[in-house]
């Protein structure tokens, strides 16, 4: 029982945050979800990564071990969705980066906050900016045919990742009026994230029942058991371990279906996909927590 009223005080905040954006549209109240998308990734979401990484008290090689982890995981999870599109026949444009791309930084990123503390965002801002260069890279290259590898170097969540890692090396600290505004600034990133998620979720239109349902099963099956492995491979410490398994489990991103819309792929099937796979994570994020708490 204690286990249950832990994961419960940690999944209920989450998805209570993400409801409120969800019943705010249903209201027909407006919700300028470009704007506040933009302002998260390019001020809120960096700023968060930077403290991150600059406070964290991590053994910098213990990260080093995680990135590699993380990027052998992604390397797996690519290989095993591309087998899985192509036997199904499905087009490679619509279903591979979604099958690939979790939502690491609107869940993932308050769920290793909330379950692990400061150690546990260290690590999961770590995977979702390695997420975030892939799918800023391979990933709209998947989508549109044409995607340039040096497009994630104009985002700003690089750019803080990088110079939060920089920091943490060198064991370096800004002036504490800057740490402040910083935290402060960083501090919106999660609610904002979560709202936001709702928001997007209760404004798809999702077509279709059976593959997209399908698909987020094996998504999440097939996610947790590579990262799983991947992790014990690694021999990651156990937040560590449990953070990989949580990021690369993360139901399909919302970004993906924003990518296929403007690069014309089929963006009502990516839109069930991301609709029936957050929906399903309600009870597999709360049962993979369990697992690994």
């Amino acid at each position: 029982m204690n286990l249950v009223s832990t994961v419960g005080e940690v999944v209920a905040p989450v998805f209570i945050l993400a409801a409120i954006g969800f019943v705010w549209v249903r209201a027909g109240w407006d919700y300028q979800i470009e704007f506040v998308t933009r302002m998260a990734m390019t001020l809120s979401i960096p700023c968060l990564i930077f403290v991150a990484l600059m406070q964290t008290e991590i053994d910098p090689a213990a990260l080093t071990t995680l990135s590699l982890a993380a990027i052998v995981a992604y390397a797996f999870v690519t290989a095993a969705m591309g087998l899985l599109v192509r036997m199904l026949r499905l087009e490679m444009r619509t279903y591979l980066a979604p099958l690939i791309f979790g939502n690491t930084g609107n869940l993932g990123l308050p769920l290793a906050l909330f379950a692990f503390g400061e150690e546990g965002l260290g690590y999961a801002v770590v995977i979702f900016a390695i997420m975030a260069i892939y799918s800023f890279t391979i990933g709209i290259w998947m989508v549109s045919g044409g995607g340039s590898p040096f497009k994630a170097l104009r985002e700003p969540l690089v750019w803080a990742t990088l110079l939060g890692a920089l920091f943490l090396w060198r064991g370096w600290t800004t002036p504490d009026f800057v740490t402040n505004t910083l935290e402060l600034i960083g501090q919106m990133a999660i609610p904002l994230m979560l709202i936001t998620l709702g928001v997007a979720v209760a404004r798809l239109t999702p077509r279709g029942l059976a593959m997209p349902v399908a698909l987020s099963v094996v998504k999440v099956v097939v996610c947790i058991g590579l990262a799983w492995a991947v992790g014990g491979a690694f021999g990651l410490p156990q937040v560590a371990f449990a953070v990989l398994v949580l990021q690369i489990s993360t139901p399909i991103a919302v970004t993906s279906y924003l990518l296929a819309e403007k690069y014309g792929a089929d963006a009502d099937a990516v839109a069930g996909l991301v609709v029936f796979s957050t929906l399903l994570s309600v009870a597999t994020l709360p049962l993979t927590l369990a697992f690994v708490m």
